[in-house]
């Protein structure tokens, strides 16, 4: 079961430049019965080995910006261990809120590009590109160790918006970029227990396959097609999260 959730979450994140936590997490939770922080920490860990896989398929298609991915990645590391820390603070039904709300918000991030176009390409990769890079790398490290998905969630919106990357490139750097943040966060959540080891194996064989034809995939199919794609999964599952219901007081 590990490796046939890996490959569906490798696949997914191949193909829209994400980690592929958001098929992962609930898969697990689901069906493995992993609490929430557990879930994070395990996924953040497999994730690792998505962005491997991804950036090389990418790559492969020259749709990688190296000094982009080492600006981002620069700073992610610095946040991902806080995120981690903060999400082992949190009761398990809040995390399942703010994991669902943030999938929501990106989502509708990404839905609205077309009609944000007078924020394409403003500040180009001069000085205010390099501050966007490094700021959103702030950002997607802490949202990276938090939520335990991987950092292009924030990532990919931040450099399509922002700086006028096309999908696949920004998809690509941002794979290449989860690699060094997501390996600082999930050494946190393995420092702090939320980790299981003994489905690892099955989930990253699943995912380094899936990471690839999904990268692979993604090459054949239109930039339009791949935002509602990567829009229409994570609003879905972002509102079963955001029904979360606080748990009855004990007596």
């Amino acid at each position: 079961m590990s490796f046939l959730i890996g490959l569906l979450a490798g696949i997914f994140g191949g193909l829209v430049g994400v980690g592929g936590g958001v098929i992962m997490i609930p898969l697990m939770v689901r069906f493995l019965k992993l609490d929430q922080h557990q879930a994070h920490g395990t996924s953040l860990v497999a994730l690792v080995f998505t962005g491997i896989g991804g950036a090389i398929a990418y790559g492969l298609k020259g749709t990688v910006d190296i000094p982009a991915a080492l600006l981002l990645a620069s700073t992610a590391i610095l946040t991902a261990r806080a995120g981690a820390h903060f999400a082992h603070s949190l009761p398990e039904w809040k995390l399942k809120r703010y994991f669902g709300g943030f999938l929501v918000y990106v989502s509708l991030m990404l839905l609205a590009k077309p009609y944000l176009s007078f924020l394409q390409a403003t500040t180009g990769m001069g000085f205010g590109g390099i501050f966007v890079l490094l700021l959103t790398g702030l950002f997607a490290g802490f949202l990276a160790g938090l939520m335990g998905i991987g950092s292009g969630s924030i990532m990919v919106p931040a450099m399509v918006l922002f700086l006028g990357f096309n999908q696949h490139t920004a998809q690509g750097t941002a794979l290449l970029a989860m690699v060094p943040a997501g390996g600082v966060g999930a050494y946190a959540y393995w420092k702090l227990g939320n980790v299981r080891t003994d489905i690892i194996a099955g989930l990253i064989a699943g995912i380094l396959l899936g990471s690839y034809l999904g990268g692979t995939s993604a090459h054949y199919l239109s930039e339009v097609v791949l935002r509602i794609i990567f829009a229409a999964v994570l609003i879905w599952t972002g509102a079963r999260y955001l029904t979360a219901g606080r748990p009855a007081p004990k007596i």
